[in-house]
Order: C-alpha cells, then sequence, then structure tokens
C-alpha cells in the first residue's frame, strides 16, 4: 500500500498533465508494488481536488464492461472514474482536441437516476427501478499516462482515461426498449468504422450499473439521485484527430454527433 504522501504526489502529477496536456511516466513500472485500492485513492484524492476547486460532480463512468474493450486494452477487471459538469457536452458540440491526450470515442449509454443506488448487493432490477431514463452518448477518452503498458492500476488512477462526454438522440425509459438490443453504429467522416449493440456489455448495460454501485460501496460510496452513469463502451475505441466529424447511430434512440478542431 502507498502512503498518503505517495498517493498526494501522483494526484499532483496527473493534475499537472491534464492542465498541460501531457502524459506521464508508467505508475506501475515506478510503483510496482501498487495496488488496485491505491490507484482508486489517487483516484479520489484528484476528485477530491477538482471539487475543491469548484468543478461540480455530475455522475460516473464505468470502464472495461465489455470482451471488445478488454481485449482492445488487455485489461480484465471493470473499472470506473468520475464525470464533471465541465465534461459533459450536448450532440452537436464543437469541442477542442487539443485539451485532450490520446483521443479515441466510444459508443455508450447514459444511465440518469430517479434515485440513489448503494451496494451490496445492488441488482439490474434495482438499476431498472432507480433509472429515469436512457439516453445515447459518446465518452472521450484521454490518457494523462503512458499509453504502452498500462495495467488496470494505472488505468484507475488516470480516472478510468475519462475526458468528456457528449449525450444526444432520444431518452428513452428503461423499460421502453430492449436495451440489450440497442444498436449503434460509429462513424468518423461519414465512414462507418465500428459497430456494436448494447448487449455487449456485460449482457446487458444496467448489469454495469449494478456492478459500480456495489464497487462504489466497497469505497464506503454511493450512486445519487441526478446523477449521470456511463455504462461502457459496446465498440472499441476510434482514434480521432482534428477536423474529424463523429457520428454515432442508435436506431430509434437517434444519434449523437460532435466535431473536433
Amino acid at each position: 500500500m502507498l502512503d498518503q504522501k505517495t498517493i498526494e504526489a501522483i494526484a499532483d502529477e496527473l493534475r499537472d498533465a491534464e492542465n498541460n496536456r501531457t502524459m506521464i511516466p508508467l505508475l506501475t513500472a515506478r510503483h510496482p508494488d501498487m495496488t488496485v485500492e491505491d490507484s482508486y485513492a489517487v483516484q479520489n484524492e484528484w476528485r477530491r481536488r477538482g471539487i475543491a476547486e469548484g468543478r461540480r460532480p455530475v455522475g460516473r463512468k464505468i470502464g472495461l464492461t465489455s470482451k471488445v474493450m478488454q481485449v482492445a486494452t488487455g485489461i480484465t477487471e471493470p473499472d470506473y472514474g468520475a464525470i464533471f459538469a465541465d465534461m459533459v457536452h450536448e450532440s452537436g458540440s464543437v469541442i477542442d482536441h487539443g485539451q485532450f491526450s490520446n483521443v479515441r470515442i466510444e459508443v455508450e449509454l447514459a444511465f440518469v437516476l430517479r434515485d440513489g443506488l448503494r451496494g451490496p448487493g445492488c441488482t439490474i432490477f434495482d438499476v431498472l427501478r432507480a433509472t429515469e431514463y436512457v439516453v445515447p452518448a459518446l465518452e472521450i477518452l484521454s490518457s494523462r499516462i503512458e499509453m504502452e503498458g498500462r495495467t488496470i492500476v494505472d488505468t484507475i488512477s488516470d480516472n478510468a482515461a475519462m475526458g468528456a462526454m457528449v449525450y444526444g438522440g432520444r431518452p428513452v425509459a428503461p423499460d421502453a426498449v430492449d436495451l440489450r438490443w440497442i444498436p449503434a453504429l460509429l462513424q468518423r467522416n461519414e465512414t462507418i468504422e465500428e459497430t456494436g449493440v448494447a448487449a455487449a456489455i456485460l449482457g446487458h448495460p444496467a448489469t454495469g450499473v449494478a456492478w459500480l454501485a456495489n464497487k462504489l460501496a466497497e469505497h464506503g460510496d454511493a450512486l445519487e439521485a441526478g446523477e449521470i452513469i456511463l455504462a461502457g463502451s459496446f465498440t472499441r475505441p476510434m482514434w480521432v484527430e482534428p477536423g474529424d466529424t463523429v457520428h454515432a447511430d442508435y436506431g430509434e434512440l437517434g444519434s449523437v454527433t460532435c466535431r473536433f478542431e
């Protein structure tokens, strides 16, 4: 286990990397005994500082919940990160590519909670009862730690590589459609690059939200009413460059679009 001074020093590095659009060396190379609990302690310290600086927390993201994402990253354990209000964009937004590092896009569903959720023992049924609506969303990934050789410890410390999110399309009640079969066609500059269905997320996207509530309980935390929860990607991450336009078609749920400059 890392001591508090080391945890704070790593949080300082990550904050500076975010502000300066740079990357830091792998944490696991410098702290080979670093544990998953250490990495969540780093993330929580980073989140605490953001709140102290006036950033408003609005939700959480879940990562690495689908087989396709685990294969793409070589990491088999899901993780989570924090979402602040200044990370949330509406469909049609023009986004500054330069504010992120190693910029990629993922196709997701966002759950907006009417009621809070607290583990342990949270189930998919609890999630569906607590959800006000589900809406299409894109996650913008940004890595502040070197990409090559990353482990789950590096990823969690890096706020699960959360950069920003873009929401749009048609919000639906969780019982209005079969959430497993929500499709997505992910396009970059009018070319389809990735396709998938939401069942790729642990068999049902609400299962990821239940996992998150139970994982947060291990850390003495819970999901609150009104929070936005990104349930995880059901396509591989797609690299984007300045000038790219991204469009994700979710069938009857509509579409989400953004452009990078």
